[in-house]
């Protein structure tokens, strides 16, 4: 039998997975005051924040990796094309590039932790 941890962290990673979908979208779409300011170059933090988005949702919904891969990069331009939208905000294909790039990277990073833990947990169960 799985343990609470066991069966509770797949439901944890989901929901991190979609809150953070949620605030990209709103920082995203929102007027230029709302969005954060931090200390790295934008295009760092376009990346970072995409990055980690598609790690959430390839550890969230593992055997989806490939469709988390696609949906995410493709909601890069969609989130771009929301921004023409906003009289306050200014819509770039770079932007969206560096957004997908962010992307394609989380997925790679973790579809590699989860096969090398996978590989790690066979190896172990044969002894």
């Amino acid at each position: 039998m799985r343990s609470f941890a066991e069966r509770a962290l797949p439901r944890l990673l989901q929901l991190a997975a979609w809150l953070a979908l949620s605030v990209i979208v709103f920082i995203t779409v929102s007027p230029m005051e709302f969005r954060p300011h931090d200390i790295v170059q934008v295009s760092y933090d376009r990346a970072l924040a995409f990055t980690i988005l598609s790690a959430l949702f390839v550890f969230a919904y593992p055997k989806q990796w490939l469709s988390v891969g696609v949906a995410l990069t493709v909601a890069a331009g969609g989130f771009e094309f929301l921004q023409a939208l906003s009289p306050s905000r200014h819509a770039r294909p770079s932007d969206a590039l560096v957004k997908a790039g962010g992307a394609v990277l989380g997925v790679v990073l973790a579809r590699s932790l989860n096969v090398w833990r996978e590989r790690r947990n066979q190896a172990t169960e044969r002894g």
